[in-house]
């Protein structure tokens, strides 16, 4: 099979997009109190596709954890 190589860009990109989404996940949540300032919007489909009815979202911290593993095994 193949390996998949990651560089420190492509770690540094997948970690601003983590963290970033944990602050809009945080806000979303009521956030720390005394915040003040604009608050993400959430959308919400009001008519959801029916094909997406089953859709499950990767959750990118185990993905990525699961890679960091990998890559530990395949190195010793």
């Amino acid at each position: 099979g193949t390996q998949e190589t990651y560089t420190l860009a492509h770690e540094e990109n997948v970690r601003f997009v983590s963290e970033a989404w944990q602050q809009v996940e945080q806000q979303l949540g009521g956030g720390p109190a005394g915040e003040s300032g604009p608050r993400p919007v959430q959308y919400v489909e009001r008519t959801p596709n029916p094909r997406l009815q089953n859709f499950v979202p990767i959750d990118l911290d185990e993905w990525w954890a699961q890679q960091f593993l990998a890559r530990i095994t395949n190195c010793s």
